[in-house]
């Protein structure tokens, strides 16, 4: 059956409502202050969006208070629609999953030096390709070259802005219609579905799979070179391990077997990114890129926001004369960085060559590193701060917890960590990852064993574990 539409005394009611809503140039000359920070093209929209839907209200027969219908209610009303869609979409968010380097959640965060550079570098106008000494101009390279050279023993070294990017410059300088020798073991997926034959591809060189999945010879290498073959690579399986009934080629002698060859050159894609041997702090082996370039690789590309702990960028240090030759290349300019991501990179770099303690610097290994002890002091202050602000019915308790690095890194390694597990007084883990995922800004955890955790490794203020309503 249909419902019964309005009686003739509503429908006098909604027109009389009706009638009492202001113009859209009523509310912007009544009550403009509210509005005073906007553009007026902003406000304006803003205005009749929120005319338009006190309308829809009147015309459904819904009760509207009176109050809501004036020229200053309407301006408030648009005022708060346009603060929250002017709110940034780029937030802070709190990063207490346990995964240092949450790919989601932007990887690594800079060193304060690096964030003063960016600062300056957004700021000012800056030297990015004038070259101070001569009063001519520069090369962006240079900003950075020298400090990856003393960093890694490299001879030369560029930088684009990700790794995938160095990739494909390096593929595409180098071996472009000629074949590339790569294991099978080692053609893996990175973030995002992006899958090393793709890129190959993309880059122009012919992928040439050798050995299986779990064994790869160097014999393997040896029987697939050709006169098209122009690189032997290798790529460090980072996000997986192949455990069991193994065997991978060394890189000492796959340098050793392209020397027989003049037109083969090795190639590494190492994704980490490490600079400084972290074994000495506890954590496992990761290969360093000056290791690598020792060991016989020709060029080294790797992440510069990963285990560097730098901005998102892809390094590629080695021979001087192939850098020389990705430098000419037309791809080089549209992958370069901006001035703000060689700023950040910089003072990275900087930090690892001149600090007395980059370990401490270098918020990635800082976190990586920290005591268990320091992380106990900082759960037990957050406790008390979270009972007094959501008050009685909550339960919080310091659990054990393990952390992996994160972004591909040593995905095989737990590292010992502490948790705050929250237990809300109706909803379970569910209600309290919305709740603490609603605040401002928003604290993000994990929930394992129906229990919501608060990660406190990457955390060094107990406060930024209290929600605040947005």
């Amino acid at each position: 059956m249909t419902p019964p539409g309005p009686s003739p005394r509503e429908r006098d009611s909604a027109a009389v409502d009706l009638a009492s809503l202001p113009s859209v140039d009523a509310v912007l000359t009544k009550a403009s202050a509210p509005l005073g920070d906007y553009s007026r093209a902003a406000a304006t929209d803003a205005v009749r969006s929120t005319i338009a839907l006190l309308r829809e209200e009147l015309q459904s027969g819904a009760t509207v208070e009176p109050s809501r219908l004036s020229p200053l209610a309407i301006a408030e009303a648009a005022r708060r629609h346009l603060d929250e869609l002017s709110r940034p979409n780029l937030r802070r968010v709190v990063n207490a999953t346990g995964v240092v380097l949450h790919t989601n959640l932007g990887r690594a965060r800079l060193a304060e030096e690096a964030i003063e550079a960016v600062a300056q570098a957004a700021r000012e106008s800056c030297n990015l390709e004038y070259d101070l000494n001569s009063g001519a101009r520069g090369d962006r390279d240079a900003l950075v070259e020298e400090h990856l050279r003393a960093l890694t023993g490299a001879e030369a070294a560029t930088v684009v802005n990700n790794n995938a990017a160095a990739v494909v410059l390096a593929l595409h300088t180098l071996a472009r219609g000629r074949e590339v020798v790569v294991s099978r073991g080692e053609l893996v997926e990175i973030g995002g579905s992006f899958r090393i034959p793709d890129i190959m591809e993309s880059s122009g060189a012919i992928l040439r799979e050798v050995g299986t999945t779990n064994r790869t010879r160097v014999a393997d290498y040896r029987a697939a070179i050709g006169p098209q073959t122009a690189l032997l690579m290798k790529i460090h399986t980072s996000n997986y391990r192949i455990v069991g009934f193994t065997e991978t080629a060394p890189l000492e002698e796959l340098a050793a077997l392209a020397s027989e060859h003049q037109h083969v050159a090795v190639i590494e894609d190492l994704g980490a990114g490490a600079l400084l041997d972290l074994q000495p702090y506890g954590l496992a082996p990761e290969p360093l890129v000056g290791e690598r370039l020792r060991a016989g690789a020709d060029l080294v590309l790797a992440s510069g926001d990963k285990l560097l702990g730098g901005p998102q960028c892809g390094l590629v240090v080695g021979r001087a004369d192939l850098v020389a030759k990705l430098r000419k290349n037309p791809l080089k300019r549209a992958l370069r960085c901006d001035k703000m991501t060689l700023a950040a990179l910089e003072a990275t770099l900087r930090l690892y060559r001149f600090a007395a303690n980059p370990e401490q610097k270098v918020p990635t290994l800082r976190a990586l590193l920290r005591p268990v002890d320091d992380l106990r002091a900082v759960g037990d202050a957050a406790i008390g701060l979270l009972r007094a602000a959501l008050g009685d019915g909550y339960e919080f308790e310091l659990v054990p917890s393990t952390v992996q690095a994160g972004s591909g890194a040593q995905p095989y390694v737990a590292i010992a960590s502490l948790a705050i597990a929250v237990q809300p007084p109706r909803g379970g883990a569910v209600a309290a990852e919305k709740l603490f995922r609603a605040a401002n800004p928003p604290i993000l955890g994990r929930i394992e064993r129906d229990r919501f955790l608060l990660d406190l490794r990457c955390i060094d203020r107990p406060d930024d574990l209290v929600p605040h309503k947005r």
